[in-house]
Parts: structure tokens; sequence; C-alpha cells
């Protein structure tokens, strides 16, 4: 009896010290995050400040076709990236990866000196200089101005780079551009002359239809997330951590961002972040509102989210508690 008290004893201590008390061990296998250099990874700014020591490691792209490629030969385990682009990518690996969190919603706004455009209707006869031809901000203009009966009345023109739209605005401030943040605070510090007018997010949701602009999501690969679930819960907390960090101490997170190299001064990161519309939106409310925008941008043209829309798998429901 004595023997098997003495036994229980030790079994019990060994359940003690590698169970926590009962409580499942962490998966703490390392974990290889990329992401592009903009407001898609803004939101992990304090993991990155705070990796040291963690089982966190970046990387930081300025094209999202890295990523993609990272992630498709197993270099990378989760990637931030935008939200069409993740469905092409699903539908390239035959399913391969899944969404676990919503990171940025809209980043695009109108910008212009003339501040008598108060709305979409505003726009009428004029031309619109934007980048992203055959991407996301010309799928969501396109049908912005189709839904407020625009199409044939607004002329867009593309331009490579925001910086060329920004100049075109610096040399006329009448003109109307659409960009993204940060290049938006960019231009309006510049140039006194020049305002927001529109906030694409604010004009998509006014249209009432259910779905939610976004700009990027997070992804993981399938593999990854079957052989370490408790790993990529982890990381979907600490995000959402991150994200509160961004969004209530902006200043430091701002900083943070320079440090990072995202946005080059953080004086202008400070002023960009509260219009980067930063979140960690994760569970059933990240599915209703991809699939949704998805939706959206397979009725524009079904190649811009790889020619079909993903199945119930693409998207991986967890909650952070």
């Amino acid at each position: 009896m004595k023997r098997y008290l003495t036994a229980l004893i030790a079994f019990m201590a060994i359940v003690f010290v590698m169970g926590g008390c009962g409580k499942p061990k962490e998966d703490d296998t390392a974990v290889r995050v990329g992401s592009l250099k903009g407001p898609t990874s803004i939101g992990l700014v304090k993991l990155i400040h705070d990796q040291a020591g963690s089982n966190y490691s970046f990387t930081m792209e300025t094209q999202a076709d890295v990523l993609i490629s990272a992630v498709a030969s197993g270099d990378i385990d989760i990637a931030l990236i935008p939200a069409n682009v993740a469905s092409v990518l699903y539908k390239k690996t035959n399913g391969g990866v899944s969404v676990t969190d919503i990171n940025t919603l809209g980043v695009l706004y109108m910008v212009s000196g003339d501040e008598g455009i108060k709305s979409f209707a505003d726009l009428e006869g004029r031309t619109v200089y934007t980048t992203g031809a055959g991407s996301t901000p010309e799928y969501v203009l396109r049908y912005l101005l189709e839904a407020n009966g625009l199409t044939d009345k607004v002329t867009v023109e593309f331009k490579s780079e925001a910086t060329e739209v920004a100049a075109t605005l610096a040399a006329d401030p009448s003109a109307v551009g659409m960009l993204p943040q940060p290049f938006v605070t960019a231009a309006l510090s510049q140039n006194e002359q020049l305002k927001i007018v529109l906030d694409m997010t604010k004009e998509w949701d006014a249209l009432g239809n259910g779905s939610q602009l976004l700009t990027g999501v997070t992804i993981v690969r399938k593999q990854f997330l079957e052989e370490h679930p408790q790993a990529v819960a982890k990381f979907t907390a600490d995000h959402a951590d991150s994200v509160n960090f961004v969004n209530s101490d902006t200043k430091t997170a701002a900083q943070y961002t320079a440090d990072a190299g995202i946005i080059e001064k953080a004086p202008v990161a400070e002023k960009a972040i509260p219009f980067c519309n930063i979140v960690c939106l994760s569970g059933n409310d990240m599915k209703a509102a991809l699939s949704g925008y998805l939706q959206v941008l397979y009725d524009q043209d079904p190649a811009s989210v790889g020619g079909a829309l993903p199945g119930d798998d693409f998207y991986s429901i967890i909650e952070i508690k």
C-alpha cells in the first residue's frame, strides 16, 4: 500500500509539473509571420517590438507576391495580406490556407482642395486619379461609382504609384485623388490646401448592403493550423492585444511603426493611425464581413477573388476570449 501511495504521489507530481494543474501545455513552436509594409502591418507593431525572447519572427515585404510564394512554399506560417489576395491564394493552393482574422478595414479616401465635394454625386464630370488598376482600389471605386449611378459620368485615370497621385494633387489642388493611408496623411501634411473630402469606408457603409469595406486579412497555412492549433489561437489573441495597444496608445504605437520601417516618420504615423481602421476581427463576425466583401468583388470581376468564391473551410473560426 505504501509503495502504491508513493507511486501515486510521484505520478501526481509529474502531472502537476507537465500539465500545469490540469491545463493543456501551450504550444511554444516557432511561428514565422510575414506581412506587407503598410497599414496591414501596423496592428503587429507591439509584437514586433517585443519579439525578442518570444517564439515569433517577423518578415516584412513590399510586394504581396513575395509573401504568397513564401506561404505556398511553407517558409511562412502566418501572413497578413490583402483580402482578395487571400481568396486567390486559397484557390491556387487548393484550399491550403484559411483566414483567422480581418486586420484592416477601409483605408481609402478621396482627397482634394475642392471643398465643394461633399458626396459621390459631386464627382460627376470630374476625373479621379488613383492607383491600383486591376486590383482592390479599382474594384472599390468602380463598385461605388456604379452604386451611385456614376459609372459613365466620372473619368478614372490610373497612376502607377500613390506618390504620382500626390504629385498631381500638389500641382492642381482642385483635382481629385483617391489614396490609401498613410499616403493621405503625407499628402495633407505637405499641402495645406488638400483635405479629405470623402471616406470610402463610410460611402460603402452608406449603401447598407450588409458587407464591409476591407483591406487586409490574416491567413495561416492549413497544415500549420492542423499541427499547431494552440499556437495559432495564441497568435490571434496576441495580435488582438497588439491592435488594442495601437488604438489606445497611438503615440507609442507611432514610434514602433516608424521603428519597424512601416511609416518613415513617427509624427506622420501618429496622424495616420486613427484613419487606418486597424482591427482584429475574428470568429463569425470575420466570416460575415469577409464573405460579403468577397461577394461584391466577385460580382465585379470573378478573377479578383480567384475565379470562384472560397468554401466554408476558408474561414477559421477562432473566438478571442
